[in-house]
């Protein structure tokens, strides 16, 4: 399968999927998205590892075209990297059974990454003005549906945060504008199967 390459998002084929299985590497990727462009040596102190480690995991990255260097920041002793893509996109079933290892350590980086983001935010949520704090939600509903119900509502949820989305202040596809005053925010959903024992 050829990677979906265009401006927003990349569809991952093996070799970007495998590039992602690391822990380290999806929480690179989720700094470099959330703060633009940064070094090794930034992203090793923020996230607690050495430099050398950072840099190794860039060079994965990188031959992966999950990430590229940024030519235009840096010098001969500093690189700059940023992020190719602003989201990625896993939905390929038959390279999940292919690669099966690959494809759960990428998805519990995934879910440690967003668990972190969520620590992050709640440790900051007294600071935050009160608007704000009754912005936050975190909920779970338990749903009885078809595998086909399931995946309806996956794609309503996508369509309404779609809605949602800006980039760079730009126009939207619905023509609006972020208001202004608008911050960053960061929705994560999940539809999770549960086989509940039968007693």
């Amino acid at each position: 399968m050829t990677q979906d390459r265009n401006p927003d998002h990349i569809t991952l084929d093996a070799k970007s999927l495998r590039a992602l299985a690391h822990p380290d590497r999806v929480h690179i990727l989720t700094l470099l998205r959330r703060d633009g462009t940064s070094t090794a040596t930034r992203m090793a102190g923020e996230m607690g590892i050495n430099s050398g480690s950072a840099s190794y995991h860039l060079r994965r990255l990188a031959e992966a075209g999950l990430v590229a260097e940024d030519t235009e920041r840096g010098n001969a002793r500093e690189r700059w990297w940023r992020s190719v893509y602003d989201r990625t996109v896993f939905d390929d079933l038959e390279l999940a059974r292919q690669e099966p290892e690959a494809t759960l350590a990428y998805l519990q980086s995934v879910v440690n990454s967003h668990q972190l983001r969520v620590q992050q935010a709640l440790s900051t949520l007294s600071t935050l003005p009160a608007e704000w704090q009754a912005s936050l939600d975190i909920s779970d509903w338990g749903l009885a549906l078809t595998a086909s119900e399931a995946q309806r509502l996956r794609q309503e949820l996508a369509e309404v945060v779609e809605r949602y989305q800006r980039r760079d202040g730009a126009q939207a596809a619905d023509g609006v504008r972020a208001a202004d005053g608008a911050e960053p925010v960061v929705v994560m959903a999940y539809v999770l199967p549960v086989r509940e024992s039968k007693p």
